[in-house]
C-alpha cells in the first residue's frame, strides 16, 4: 500500500495511493456494526474494476504490537483459510478483479480487519494489522451518553439501540471506538480496504483522508447492536495539527462497505475549533476525506541483468497531493491508484536494510498519466548489483515430497523477517544485503501439515547461496514465542501446561512451557480472567503476584518485574472445552530486575489441558 501525504500551508494529509506491498470482514460492518443493507458495486465502479481473473496471495496478519495473530480466518472471494502460527496466509488462485481485489480478516477478541488492492500478476503480499476490540465505554439503553477518547475522539448516542434483526434492544451495549489519525505509520496497516470510494452520482474516486473513527456497540452476550431506524449519532473526528492548517470548512463523509470493499458518500461534517464534527446514521467506519479522480499504474523493477527487485520502496510526489510510498514484491511489482493528470517524481531506496538509503541516481519525473499505465523501470545502479544476494533451495515434507503449498522466513543478520512462497518444492529469494557473507537465518513452513524444518543458520555465499534441500518434519500443534528486545525469536513447541481454574474468584489461567521439562529455560504466564468479557476475551494489563483485580503477570522466567511494567496482553480466543485453543498476544515496555528498561512481544496458541 502506499500513502500519500500532502504540504499545504505546512500541513500534511494522508491521501489514498493503495500500492500492493508486503503488507477483511462479513456481513456485519468493519467496525463491528451493520451497515446499511449493501447493493453491488455500480455499472460504473464494476467497469473499473475491469474482468474476472485468479490471483495468489500470500499475507501476514498482525496486531497492534506486530506480534503475529494466529488463527484468524481469511477470506478473498469464495476462498478462505486461516493464518498459521506466524500468521501468515496462503490463497491461490483466488478469483478477484484484474483491478481490485477484496482480502477480509476475522479472529475473536478483534475487529474485522481488511485490505482493497490492485492485484499484480506476481504473489500479491499483503499485511493487515487488526485493532483490539477493547470496551471503551459502556453505556445503557434509554440514556443519552457521550464516549470519548483520551486524544478528542468521541461519539455521542441518544441511548436507542436495535439489535441485527431490527428488533428494539434495551440493557448494556458495550462501546468500541478507535481513532485512525493519518499521520500514525500504521493507519495504512489498520484502515480497511483501501481509500477508493464511490461518490454520490455512482463515480470512482480516490480519496485524501484527514481522519477515520471506528464504532462498534455490542450486548453483554457479544451480539452486535446499531442505532435504532430513524435515530442519528454525532460523531467527533479531532485532526492532527499537521492537517488542520488549510483543512476545509466542511468535508464530505463516507463509510466503509464491507460487502464490496469500498467506501461510500454519506453527509458531512463541518470544522468546529480542531475537530470535524458530523451526524450519521449507522455504525461502520467513518471517515472525513477530499475526493479526486484516479488512474491505475503498475511499476515493474528490475536491475540491469532484468533480475526483479523486491523490497525496493517507492517514494511517488505529485504535483498537487504530496507524497506515496509502495513496496515492491517478490516479482518487483507493485500497483496501485495514483492521482489523475499530474506529473510524478519518481524515488528509489533500500527497504529495511542499509538505512534505507536511496539508490543514487534514481530519480525520474514521469507522466502526466490520463489512463491506466504500466511502466518498467531499470535500476543500474552500481549499489543494486552489489547489495542484490539470490538464496535458492529445494524443500520437502519428512517423506521426501516436493512441498506444494508452503512458505520459507528468512532474517540476514537477525533484521526484519521476509517471507517467499515455494512453487512445486522450489524457492528463490532475491534479496538486498549490506554486508558479503551475512549470516541468515531459514524456517520452512508447510502450510498444509502444519509442519516445519525449525530454524536453521547459514552464511551466504555472496552473491547466490544454494541452502540445498530443507525438509518439514517437526509437527507444530500448540506454540509459544516470543522476543525481547526484538532479539532472537524463542520458541516452545513441547512440554506445555496449560491449566484453567474456573471455580477460583476470579478464574485463573496459567500456562507453562520448558524447552526440556525443567526451569533452565521456562515460560511461564499467570492470569486472572475477567467475567465481564465475553468467554473472558479482551484486552489485559499487568497485575503483581496477589492481586485480585484481572490481568496476566509474565515474571517467573524472564526476569520481569512489576515496576514500570506496560506490558498488555490481548485474549483473543478462549477454547470453551478441553483440548480447544486459548491464542493470547502480548508485548510492551518492561524493567528487569536491574531497573533496565526492555520491550517484549509474544503470542501464544496452546490447548487447554483441564
Amino acid at each position: 500500500m502506499i500513502t500519500f501525504k500532502r504540504f499545504i500551508n505546512f500541513r500534511t494529509i494522508l491521501l489514498l495511493l493503495t500500492f500492493f506491498c508486503f503488507v477483511s470482514c462479513n456481513n456485519e460492518a468493519t467496525g463491528g456494526s451493520e451497515t446499511p443493507s449493501t447493493t453491488p458495486p455500480s455499472a460504473t465502479l464494476l467497469e473499473s474494476f475491469g474482468n474476472l481473473t485468479d490471483s495468489d496471495f500470500m499475507g501476514r496478519i498482525v496486531d497492534m504490537q506486530n506480534n503475529a495473530v494466529s488463527g484468524a480466518m481469511v477470506q478473498i472471494g469464495n476462498s478462505t483459510t486461516d493464518t498459521d502460527i506466524n500468521g501468515v496466509f496462503i490463497i491461490r488462485n483466488a478469483q478477484v478483479y484484474e483491478k481490485f481485489a477484496f482480502i477480509k480478516v476475522e479472529k475473536a477478541g478483534f475487529l474485522h480487519g481488511s485490505r482493497s488492492v490492485v492485484p499484480t500478476a506476481g504473489i500479491n503480499k499483503v499485511e493487515i494489522m487488526l485493532l483490539p476490540q477493547t470496551v471503551t465505554q459502556t453505556v445503557s439503553s434509554g440514556t443519552d451518553a457521550t464516549v470519548s477518547l483520551s486524544n478528542g475522539a468521541a461519539v455521542n448516542l441518544s441511548g436507542s439501540y436495535s439489535n441485527s434483526d431490527g428488533s428494539d434492544y434495551t440493557g448494556n451495549v458495550q462501546v468500541t471506538l478507535h481513532l485512525l489519525n493519518p499521520t500514525d505509520e500504521d493507519m495504512q496497516q489498520q484502515m480497511p480496504g483501501m481509500l477508493l470510494a464511490e461518490n454520490l452520482q455512482n463515480e470512482a474516486r480516490m480519496l485524501e483522508t484527514l481522519g477515520m473513527l471506528a464504532i462498534e456497540l455490542r450486548s453483554d452476550t457479544g451480539e452486535t447492536l446499531n442505532l435504532s431506524e430513524g435515530t442519528t449519532a454525532t460523531l467527533t473526528v479531532p485532526l492532527d495539527p499537521e492537517t488542520l492548517a488549510g483543512a476545509p470548512n466542511e468535508i464530505p463523509l463516507w463509510y466503509f462497505d464491507e460487502d464490496n470493499g469500498y467506501w461510500i458518500e454519506e453527509g458531512s461534517a463541518t470544522l468546529q475549533g480542531t475537530n470535524y464534527v458530523g451526524t450519521v446514521s449507522h455504525f461502520s467506519f467513518w471517515n472525513c476525506d477530499i475526493p479526486t479522480e484516479y488512474v491505475n499504474i503498475c511499476l515493474n523493477i528490475s536491475d540491469a541483468n532484468n533480475t526483479s527487485l523486491s523490497n525496493i520502496r517507492v517514494k511517488i510526489e505529485s504535483e498537487f497531493n504530496g507524497t506515496g510510498y509502495g513496496y515492491t514484491n517478490s516479482s518487483g511489482e507493485v500497483c496501485g491508484i495514483i492521482p489523475a493528470n499530474q506529473v510524478l517524481n519518481l524515488q528509489y531506496y533500500l527497504h529495511n536494510i542499509c538505512n534505507n538509503i536511496e539508490i543514487p541516481n534514481s530519480s525520474e519525473t514521469v507522466g502526466p498519466f490520463s489512463q491506466d499505465t504500466t511502466l518498467n523501470i531499470v535500476l543500474d545502479a552500481p549499489e543494486v548489483e552489489e547489495y542484490l544476494e539470490t538464496i535458492t533451495g529445494v524443500f520437502n515434507t519428512c517423506n521426501g515430497d516436493a512441498i506444494v503449498n508452503g512458505y520459507v522466513e528468512g532474517r540476514i543478520e537477525g533484521g526484519i523477517a521476509f517471507y517467499s512462497l515455494v512453487t512445486d518444492g522450489m524457492f528463490e529469494i532475491n534479496v538486498l544485503s549490506c554486508n558479503e557473507n551475512a549470516s541468515i537465518s531459514i524456517t520452512g513452513y508447510d502450510y498444509d501439515t502444519l509442519q516445519s524444518t525449525g530454524e536453521i543458520n547459514y552464511t551466504l555465499t555472496s552473491p547466490e547461496t544454494n541452502l540445498g534441500t530443507l525438509s518439514a518434519c517437526n509437527s507444530i500443534e500448540e506454540f509459544i514465542q516470543y522476543s525481547i528486545d526484538n532479539g532472537e525469536t524463542l520458541y516452545f513447541f513441547d512440554n506445555i501446561n496449560v491449566t484453567f481454574g474456573p471455580d477460583e474468584n476470579p478464574p485463573s489461567l496459567n500456562v507453562y512451557g520448558s524447552s526440556d521439562g525443567n526451569a533452565q529455560y521456562c515460560f511461564y504466564l499467570y492470569g486472572l480472567l475477567d467475567t465481564t468479557y465475553p468467554n473472558y476475551e479482551g484486552l489485559y494489563s499487568n497485575i503483581d503476584w496477589g492481586s485480585t483485580a484481572a490481568g496476566f503477570n509474565l515474571n517467573e522466567c524472564q526476569s520481569i518485574s512489576n515496576d514500570n511494567n506496560f506490558i498488555e496482553y490481548n485474549l483473543s480466543s478462549f477454547g470453551s472445552a478441553i483440548g480447544e485453543y486459548i491464542d493470547l498476544n502480548f508485548g510492551g515496555a518492561y524493567e528487569d530486575f536491574e531497573g533496565v528498561t526492555h520491550t517484549i512481544l509474544g503470542s501464544i496458541h496452546v490447548k487447554r489441558d483441564n
